[in-house]
């Protein structure tokens, strides 16, 4: 689709807060309008990434993101720039993809851990979806996500329906939710099962309306699935591996490629820096740039000496680039002053925090600091959240941004009340517990006493 033909803002100038803010339907944050973009080709030439970054700074405030689904953000547009930045990016050549989102590996077909290939089976049903005409039926966020194996970077996305590979041509079908979480329905024994299983399940879901999911069908509205499928038992889940950092590293491709995978902290760089990155690309024959799930970058390099090299250059611009990074444990919105809804500067917080406490991010457990209880930058559960408040900065554990927190800091006592937090947990983790072990067995109201006592 054209982009700039694309481009009809809904009634009051942009879109709902729920839906998606794609190109052709900016939607009003704390600090403008946001655009994202999927591009429909999985990796950019550095040429059009560097012009990408040329027009956030022109007509937005100079943010890029990737975000945790790997989509492209920027931010900070008004109505008439997101009009003028959809024409650069038409300019650029950059086709963005429109409809049910049907996501996989930007790997795929490369990675040489892949079980299957999943291109083909995630092309046929955007074709079927297309043909059925469910598009309209269907609310922004129903997603569709297909799992080859390998670096997918997918295990902490949630879907509608998931789709994972057991073997060649054998895909798991489950429905709401991550690796961990998703709920198995059975076994399809080759793409066109897993293709009319995964048509009738949108369908289902397009029958009770634009603001029904996967979560919401009852046993019986499954029937037509559960009967086409063979029995499968719910062993076999993802183990937690398949997270952001699992694309971070230099790792062999199957046609003799190199793929170097950096990520963006917090999933937020300025569109200088991802210029900078971008241009030392180009300089070293390096052309396909791929936003990637885990709010990663992956660079498809033609030699082991260039992915070092800009792997050099991505570690000078502060972008993570170690699996062991701590940053890759923390999720943060822009916050005050950034965003006009932040009660709390939740980057800069959530950047002090990765380096004082590095042994507490450990990998087992994950922090979230936002600026208010929208839980942009997080909308799913996580072991502790700091979340920014009228009344002051709030604790949560293993619950979302929008849940009540068990205790409140004011807002200048907010870092010492964390610390006290991360002391007791330190202080108190058994030598063969994980932070989020420890974390459960102390307990919500051991942890609220110790947050109450530091924000005083």
């Amino acid at each position: 689709m054209n982009a700039l033909a694309a481009q009809r803002p809904l009634a009051g100038g942009f879109s709902r807060r729920g839906a998606c803010p794609a190109l052709s339907a900016p939607m009003k944050t704390g600090d403008g309008l946001l655009v994202r973009l999927n591009p429909v080709v999985a990796g950019l030439p550095a040429k059009a990434l560097i012009g990408l970054c040329k027009a956030a700074q022109t007509h937005g405030n100079g943010i890029v993101e990737v975000t945790a689904r790997g989509s492209i953000q920027i931010r900070g547009l008004t109505e008439s720039s997101a009009l003028e930045l959809a024409g650069c990016v038409n300019e650029l050549g950059i086709a963005v993809r429109t409809g049910v989102p049907v996501q996989t590996s930007v790997l795929a077909g490369l990675d040489p851990q892949e079980i299957a290939n999943p291109g083909a089976l995630c092309d046929m049903i955007r074709a079927g979806i297309a043909e059925a005409g469910l598009e309209g039926s269907l609310g922004p966020k129903v997603s569709v996500v297909v799992v080859g194996g390998g670096r997918s970077a997918l295990g902490d996305v949630a879907a509608d329906v998931r789709l994972t590979a057991e073997g060649a041509g054998v895909w798991r079908v489950a429905v709401a939710g991550n690796a961990l979480t998703a709920r198995p329905l059975g076994q399809a024994a080759d793409d066109t099962a897993a293709c009319a299983a995964t048509l009738v399940l949108l369908s289902e879901i397009a029958a009770r309306g634009r603001e029904t999911r996967a979560r919401d069908l009852e046993d019986n509205q499954l029937h037509g699935v559960f009967s086409a499928l063979h029995p499968v038992r719910p062993e076999g889940r993802a183990n937690g591996r398949d997270l952001a950092g699992w694309l971070v590293g230099i790792v062999d491709l199957r046609n003799g490629n190199i793929a170097l995978g950096v990520a963006l902290p917090f999933g937020h760089t300025t569109a200088k820096l991802l210029k900078t990155f971008a241009k030392a690309a180009m300089d070293l024959g390096i052309d396909d740039v791929r936003p990637a799930p885990g709010r990663a970058l992956v660079a498809i390099c033609g030699t082991r000496d260039g992915a070092e090299k800009l792997h050099e250059v991505a570690q000078a611009l502060g972008f993570v680039t170690s699996q062991d990074d701590p940053r890759l444990s923390v999720s943060a919105c822009p916050g005050a002053p950034d965003c006009a809804s932040g009660h709390l500067p939740a980057r800069q917080m959530a950047a002090e925090m990765a380096n004082d406490y590095r042994s507490l991010l450990d990998g087992s457990a994950h922090l979230h600091v936002s600026g208010c209880a929208k839980g942009c930058a997080h909308p799913g559960e996580a072991t502790l959240a700091l979340v920014g408040s009228e009344a002051g900065t709030g604790l949560v554990v293993a619950g979302t941004a929008r849940d009540q927190p068990i205790a409140y800091a004011n807002s200048g006592g907010a870092g010492r009340a964390f610390a006290t937090v991360a002391k007791h947990v330190a202080a108190h983790r058994r030598d063969d517990e994980t932070t989020a072990q420890a974390i459960q067995r102390i307990g919500v109201s051991v942890l609220a006493e110790a947050f109450g006592q530091g924000g005083r």
